[in-house]
Formats: structure tokens, sequence, C-alpha cells
């Protein structure tokens, strides 16, 4: 809509996880290598957690691209409080075809496949993302199935993906014997005020802007409101960039931030972006920006 206006080759701000546009901040980089490092040394299980939107999916799929197909990867992604049982969920994510539908028989056809690309060179990494939904019971399913591995071969890699709450489900003495097979572990944390600043003007200019568009105080009211999580940050500006090409606008100011959330919260759209000293009051002052974690 509004990126010939800009000058944009493509949405700066678009939701969805698109490695083109991971901004490398130094947790967001570190959480990328920690979790190579953890693959290349054949870390039984990797963890990666963050609250919602801090950029987990985009590390996860950039760390998927970098793997090339020395892999076969399998991704579960739609866990739910209902989800009963890992095993057919993993055949279904890596194509595996069994016949026999029983418990023994996908175990059957999982460890066939998995040993069948080990013996072509390649090692199985299978993904659950949302992992903080899955029951202790699911979780011990999931360690059971890395007993597959010997003590000299390494052939299927676990990846965890979730919400600070999949870390306390860890920390349970019931999950004691999955928590030492952690090897590579990461914590995402929201951008900080600077770090927020850089996000914005390596997105725009990965989209092919060069040219300045927000103002320092429209950052950081931005950066108040959505509290450093990338999700929100990129919802926030592009929701202003609308508002700025409807005013044919070439600049996003603190002005324009601030219409965009009154606008907007009026019809309880963006509840998310209320001040936490006050969630029914005026906007707070964008000169009080913090970085602290939703």
């Amino acid at each position: 809509m509004y990126e010939r206006f800009f000058g944009f080759k493509a949405k700066p701000f678009a939701l969805s996880p698109d490695p083109a546009f991971l901004y490398p901040s130094r947790q967001h980089a570190a959480a990328l290598t920690m979790l190579e490092y953890g693959i290349e040394s054949q870390a039984i299980i990797c963890l990666l957690t963050g609250e919602i939107g801090s950029g987990k999916t985009t590390v996860v799929r950039q760390l998927l691209r970098s793997l090339g197909d020395r892999f076969a990867v399998g991704l579960i992604s739609n866990t739910h409080h209902r989800f009963d049982a890992v095993l057919p969920w993993a055949i279904a994510s890596l194509g595996i075809g069994a016949h026999d539908k029983s418990e023994i028989g996908m175990y059957d056809a999982f460890t066939d496949f998995v040993i069948a690309e080990y013996s072509r060179g390649k090692r199985t990494l299978l993904v659950v993302d949302e992992a903080q939904n899955l029951s202790v019971t699911l979780l011990e399913e999931l360690r059971l199935l890395s007993n597959i591995n010997s003590e000299r071969d390494v052939v299927l890699q676990t990846l965890l993906v979730g919400q600070p709450e999949l870390r306390d489900k860890l920390e349970g003495r019931e999950l004691v014997q999955l928590a030492q097979r952690v090897t590579g572990d990461f914590h995402l944390r929201c951008l900080s005020l600077a770090e927020t600043r850089a996000y914005i003007d390596h997105r725009i200019g990965v989209a092919g802007c060069s040219a300045p568009v927000f103002s320092s105080k429209a950052v950081a009211l931005i950066h108040e409101r959505a509290r450093g999580t990338p999700r929100l940050i990129n919802q926030l500006c592009d929701l202003a960039l609308v508002y700025a090409f409807a005013e044919q606008r070439l600049a996003v100011d603190e002005r324009l931030v601030h219409e965009v959330l009154e606008e907007r919260q009026r019809g309880r759209c963006l509840s998310a972006f209320r001040p936490e000293t006050d969630a029914l009051g005026p906007p707070a002052s964008s000169g009080a920006a913090r970085s602290k974690p939703l």
C-alpha cells in the first residue's frame, strides 16, 4: 500500500518471520550462534525461549537455512493443551509413512528413518515450537525418543522453542533427566532503546530505503509502548507508516505515533500498547522510554 510512496522494495515491518529482515542484535546474534554451536557439536537437546513476539521463530528459520541439506528437519508447530502424543506428529513432520499405526509400529518407522538418514550422512533435527504447551508427560516422551542415540553416534537432535513457562517446567523435579540433556540454551530478552532504533533502521534499509523515516522521539515512544518486543514494534511501525502515507508525509514523528495509539486504542484494537502505569489513561511521556521486558 505505502511501499512505492516511501521507496520500499518490500514491507519493512511485515509480521511474518522473514529471515531476510533478521536484525542481528547482540542477543539475537548470540542466540543464533549458541544454537548453531549446539547443533554442530551434536547436542542432543537445545533450548530457545523468549517472550511472545521476541523473535524466536525468525531466529529458528535463520538457523534452519544455515543447515542446508545436511539435516532431515521435522517441525512440530501446532502444539496445544490437548496435544496428546509426540510420536505421530514427529512422524508426520518428517514425512514418514508408517503402515502400522500402533505405537510400536510408529516407533519402528521413526527409528528406521533416523538410522537410514544417518547412513546417508544426515542427522535428524526435530524442532518443537510452542513447547511450553506440552505436558510433563509429553516432554518426557521427547526425552525417551532421544534414547535412539548411542554413546558414539548422535542421529537425532531436538530443538525446543517456547515461552518462559517452558523453563519453569524444565526446572521441575519430574524433568530432571530431560533438563540434563539440554546443552545448547538461550533466552531472548526484549530490545533496549538503542537496539530498537537500530532494529527499525535495519528493517527500513533492508526494504530499500536509506533515508531516516522515524524521528528519535517517535522511536522512543514506539519502544516504550512496544516494551522492546520486535513483533509489537513491527505492528506499531507498520501502522504509523500507513497513517503517514494517508497524510502524504515522508517522516513519522512522535505526534503521529501518539495519533496512531490514541485512535486505535479507542477501538480496543491495540490494548497491548497501553502504558503499564495506567492501562486506560493517556500515553506516558516518550522521554521515559525503558527497556523493560513484558
